[in-house]
């Protein structure tokens, strides 16, 4: 979408919310919470085709889980928004080759799982529903995905996790709500708006979903790769992740954006998964 369509349809609801706020509102964030991409393309089917395919159900929903069977040590990977589980292809010979048990899933509205929204709190609940099957001792979050895994650990604290690696992760929402804000052109009225849903919806300002806050409830060992020129999220998120995370380590790259798939990195995460 270009930035002038952005900006369109961003002045569009600013006019809207002179009539009415709330419904100006609930359109911003309804177009902040559907992926337009995220399903299958031909090419990418094939990475997760190789893979045992189940689907888990969570609050009358299926979630697409794909397993590589492993006897060693299982892990969870959960991609980012608008992506879906093929995004692992770039390192799972190199976890296969330690034969790790490898779960991987597809968020709401991504791949082949079910809906048309998706929120870091939801993605959170069905980590939590396939953890729960699958006992992970290892989880690997990129992005949202890293958000949402440390929502899970905060909220449902699994035994079973001894560690977990955030990729790029934001540290809070606020940041992401704020830069959705600006990206669009909101007005007071909409960006007010949009953070009275929030508290309404889920009960909590939108300052509350701070994952860097929530990672000192977690005693798992963590593991924060980040790249110092991310454009999507901010390298400062890596720091305050650093600070807060009072047991793990910061990785930091310069070159790898924020999709992060260098293969330097790969035998870094599996010195971490083996250490």
């Amino acid at each position: 979408m270009s930035s002038f369509v952005i900006k369109s349809i961003g002045s569009a609801l600013n006019a809207t919310s002179l009539i009415s706020s709330k419904y100006a509102s609930k359109k911003a964030l309804n177009l902040f919470a559907s992926p337009r991409k995220g399903r299958y393309t031909d090419q990418q089917r094939k990475v997760v085709n190789t893979a045992l395919f189940e689907e888990v159900i969570y609050d009358g929903s299926t979630i697409a889980t794909y397993r590589w069977n492993g006897k060693g040590k299982t892990v969870l990977l959960a991609h980012g928004w608008e992506s879906n589980a093929s995004r692992w292809s770039y390192i799972l010979n190199d976890l296969k080759a330690q034969n790790y048990n490898i779960i991987a899933l597809d968020a709401p509205a991504h791949g082949r799982s079910d809906g048309k929204r998706f929120n870091a709190v939801l993605y959170s609940e069905c980590i939590n529903s396939i953890a729960q099957k699958f006992q992970p001792e290892i989880i690997i979050g990129h992005s949202v995905g890293g958000m949402a895994s440390v929502f899970f650990m905060h909220n449902y604290p699994l035994d079973s996790v001894k560690k977990m690696i955030l990729l790029g992760a934001p540290a809070h929402f606020t940041g992401v709500f704020t830069r959705y804000k600006s990206l669009m052109g909101y007005n007071k009225r909409i960006s007010n708006g949009l953070d009275n849903i929030v508290l309404e919806r889920f009960g909590k300002p939108v300052d509350y979903f701070s994952a860097a806050n929530f990672t000192k409830s977690i005693k798992a060992r963590g593991l924060i790769i980040h790249d110092k020129n991310d454009k999507v999220i901010p390298y400062e998120d890596a720091l305050l992740f650093a600070n807060r995370y009072k047991n793990a380590e910061l990785i930091s790259t310069s070159g790898f954006g924020h999709g992060l798939k260098d293969a330097s990195l790969t035998p870094k995460i599996i010195e971490f998964i083996n250490g």
